[in-house]
């Protein structure tokens, strides 16, 4: 009988306690969602290149941030475009990638190593040879 009445006690203190919380939800005020955020309308471009081996590179150029992603072999690389280094290059602080006259390079600036090279084949260009 005092075991019952035990549990009676505490599951009534328990109870009791319990319910003591604020009987009024608070209100949540949202944000209008034309304020948060503009879109802007970025000039972007995306050129997938494959080297001699079947490697492949993605690189996804953004001209309006000046800044480049590329992908390869699994991994995604994000850079910035430097206006000290001839036509298009871009660099971080471990990688640089660069597209000089449709010679596309991809190397790892610490070790001076080449991951990625791709060269434009001489049948794609325009130019005609006369010959005598």
């Amino acid at each position: 009988m005092k075991n019952i009445l035990r549990i009676i006690t505490l599951t009534l203190v328990f109870a009791l306690t319990a319910c003591k919380h604020q009987s009024k939800d608070e209100e949540v005020h949202l944000q209008n969602l034309t304020d948060t955020e503009t879109v802007t309308d970025d000039k972007i471009s995306k050129n997938v290149f494959t080297d001699s081996y079947g490697d492949k590179l993605e690189a996804t150029l953004n001209e309006t941030k000046n800044t480049i992603i590329v992908r390869f072999d699994g991994k995604t690389y994000e850079m910035k475009k430097s206006d000290e280094l001839p036509e298009y290059t871009a660099t971080n602080p471990d990688y640089q990638y660069s597209d000089i006259r449709g010679e596309v390079t991809f190397l790892r600036k610490g070790y001076n190593m080449v991951l990625f090279h791709h060269k434009k084949d001489k049948q794609d260009s325009n130019t005609k040879m006369a010959s005598y």
